[in-house]
């Protein structure tokens, strides 16, 4: 039995999803999948409160399956007219957008706070991530040339990105100064270039209509991979040589103390002192 997504759920627009592109959609989906559940089993092998970076990837793969589900169903598009190469609707996919919505953000995260950037600053450029993807979608969205308006709202936001990850944070503070510099470096050089790919293939698709949208669907794809389960194996992998307390994550929760007490073995309450 074959793909039957684009039969039962039929392609709303001129320039559409084929049955190949459904076919690797469907092929991403399940590196995404994988992936999520490789992580799950990594999770539970940490001590308890020592998790955060592995269950940030969590939340980043489980949306990334999600959206690339609805994706390779022809689900989560919606037809705008084609500002080039002649008349017809090619189908924009907002449910892209809000994959990116939530897992930019928290890809950032997951690098910057390896860093000893303050919260303000980690905030801020997350905001920033979130401002690249809100104008994107907007453009894609829009039929007329005023897309490439917010096209460069996009691109002005990335760039405050790359001067984050690329020359503010690494003139951060970092608690472990050589492991731990070395490792966010190596992150943070892997994301900025991959991250800059997003723009170009934008314009090719959504913003200039010069490939199909199948094609869209491989450049995106090959993306998302790069930048989720590829990305986050290999950061998580390098943060193993960092002692974990070494982030000053720790909130005196009993969680924080690396996982539950021994069988049989009670906690101690703390012996008063005797009154005069």
């Amino acid at each position: 039995m074959g793909n039957e997504a684009l039969h039962l759920n039929p392609p709303n627009a001129d320039y559409h999803l084929t049955t190949n592109g459904s076919d690797w959609l469907w092929t991403a989906f399940s590196i995404f999948g994988l992936s999520l559940l490789a992580m799950v089993v990594l999770d539970f092998m940490r001590p308890r409160g020592t998790r955060l970076f592995h269950q940030l990837a969590i939340i980043i793969l489980a949306t990334l399956s999600i959206s690339y589900f609805s994706m390779a169903s022809d689900l989560g598009a919606t037809p705008i007219e084609a500002e080039f190469r002649g008349f017809g609707t090619r189908q924009i996919w907002y449910v892209r957008y809000i994959q990116w919505f939530i897992t930019y953000p928290l890809l950032l995260l997951e690098l910057l706070l390896a860093t000893g950037l303050s919260l303000s600053d980690i905030v801020t450029t997350l905001f920033m991530s979130i401002v690249f993807v809100v104008s994107l979608l907007v453009g894609a969205l829009v039929h007329s040339d005023y897309k490439w308006g917010y096209y460069v709202f996009a691109v002005v936001a990335l760039f405050y990105i790359w001067y984050v990850l690329l020359w503010y944070a690494p003139h951060a503070t970092f608690a472990e100064s050589n492991v731990l510099r070395s490792t966010y470096l190596a992150g943070a050089s892997y994301f900025s270039f991959v991250l800059l790919t997003y723009p170009i293939a934008w314009a090719c698709a959504e913003g200039g209509n010069v490939i199909s949208v199948t094609s869209e669907m491989i450049w995106y794809g090959i993306l998302d991979i790069f930048l989720g389960p590829v990305f986050l194996f290999f950061f998580l992998w390098k943060l193993r040589e960092v002692e974990y307390s070494a982030f000053g994550f720790r909130s005196g929760k009993y969680t924080d103390q690396g996982g539950i007490a021994e069988k049989g073995a009670a906690p101690t309450a703390p012996v008063p002192e005797a009154t005069q």
